[in-house]
């Protein structure tokens, strides 16, 4: 064995546990040797380096060091003060005072201070002093992680209020119309994704629907999604018009996204319930389903465009459609149809609507209870595919009140 003024020196034993790095800050050569030998003696695996001031102790740190011996009579520094120092140089590390036989006061104000604990030196056998390290090193491990995951909570409660704040309020006063939502973000402990979807009824009657979804599922596209949710609301409050409102979600998703090639699906309609009119435009994105009694199917692919984003001169054409007395248009983003059909295949569209209609066959006064279909189409389509859906899956379902039925 080998002690050194003027550098830490290092003591090596035969590893029977994990190994640990222990310094040893203590000037008194005779101490010193009494700790060396107890570690030797211990069953613990250990390296052991000695410091003989605490300044010395200081410029060793953190290296490999898993704990600090600490004796609280050094020639730089006196009592606690060593502790606060340590502590506020290395708030991590695992800290055990060592004290006189007359001063134990002395340890117990130091655990108060922030070491794990103290042992009285004269005191200590081989065993007692590795399970002293062994718990040091563990309780301060302990404490990391609860820090850590402290900061994970309020961190994923601030994100949490954050993305609660972005979840649209669709704004709908007709008492002829009513609405329905499904939000399921592909992101873990999140709440957002890059999916969308919005509703907004203007002054005229018209109601404004949106669905959409950003290539990607980090919260990158979740940022880009909300903020082409809520311009598509502000260009919509302003009464701006359809083929205006494209082009300018076009211009914002090439300034606002992060990756050049990200891109974003959308489809948009403008129903007007009095003229049983609807008009419909699309970016890529798949089509709506209109349910009419016990007919359920895909508005026409035929008119509609890329998505917005991939191309930097692109045009949407409109599509006109008469709307049936009372009718009910579900749209949807592809996470919801791109897991498996139960079988081989994936679900897709056809297989959407085998679940609609499966669903509106059995429950016939389901108008009445609109969230409940969309909640059975995530089940469903979770049972099929065999686990979680990956993707980010938004619906929304818009449809028209039944007249109240005239009775005797």
């Amino acid at each position: 064995m080998t002690l050194s003024g003027d550098s830490p020196s290092e003591l090596l034993f035969a590893p029977s546990l994990d190994r640990l790095d222990v310094l040893l800050i203590e000037d008194d050569d005779d101490d010193a040797l009494i700790v060396e030998e107890l570690l030797a003696e211990s069953p613990l695996a250990a390296r052991l380096l000695r410091a003989r001031t605490i300044q010395e102790g200081l410029e060793a740190l953190p290296g490999s060091i898993d704990c600090v011996l600490l004796d609280l009579m050094l020639p730089d520094v006196v009592g606690l003060d060593a502790v606060k120092r340590l502590r506020a140089t290395f708030p991590p590390m695992a800290v055990i005072v060592l004290t006189g036989l007359d001063d134990e006061a002395a340890g117990e104000a130091a655990v108060d201070a922030g070491a794990q604990d103290y042992l009285v030196k004269g005191n200590v056998d081989s065993r007692l002093l590795a399970r002293a390290i062994r718990y040091a090193v563990s309780r301060r491990h302990a404490e990391d992680v609860q820090q850590q995951l402290r900061v994970a909570e309020i961190q994923a409660d601030e994100n949490a209020r954050l993305e609660r704040g972005l979840v649209p309020h669709p704004i709908v006063r007709d008492p002829s119309l009513w609405i329905a939502s499904s939000y399921l973000p592909g992101r873990r402990r999140a709440l957002l994704g890059g999916d969308f979807y919005d509703a907004v009824e203007t002054v005229d009657g018209c109601l404004h629907v949106i669905v959409g979804d950003v290539a990607g599922r980090g919260p990158d596209e979740a940022a880009l999604g909300a903020g082409l949710r809520i311009a598509w609301r502000a260009l919509i409050l302003a009464e701006t018009a359809g083929d205006v409102v494209l082009r300018t979600l076009q211009q914002m998703i090439e300034h606002e996204r992060q990756e050049s090639r990200t891109f974003a699906t959308l489809c948009t309609l403008e129903i007007r319930p009095r003229q049983h009119a609807l008009c419909l435009r699309r970016a890529g994105h798949p089509s709506p389903v209109l349910i009419d009694g016990s007919s359920i199917t895909s508005l026409p692919l035929d008119r509609g465009g890329p998505p917005i984003g991939m191309f930097a001169e692109s045009e949407w054409l409109t599509s006109e459609f008469e709307l049936p007395t009372h009718w009910s248009i579900l749209l949807y983003t592809d996470g919801i149809i791109e897991g498996s059909d139960g079988a081989s295949d994936r679900l897709g569209e056809d297989g959407l609507r085998h679940l609609i209609a499966e669903y509106v066959e059995h429950e016939p006064g389901w108008r009445q209870r609109p969230h409940d279909l969309l909640r059975q189409l995530v089940t469903r389509t979770t049972e099929l595919n065999g686990e979680e859906l990956s993707d980010d899956a938004a619906m929304l379902l818009v449809g028209s009140r039944e007249p109240p039925a005239v009775g005797g």
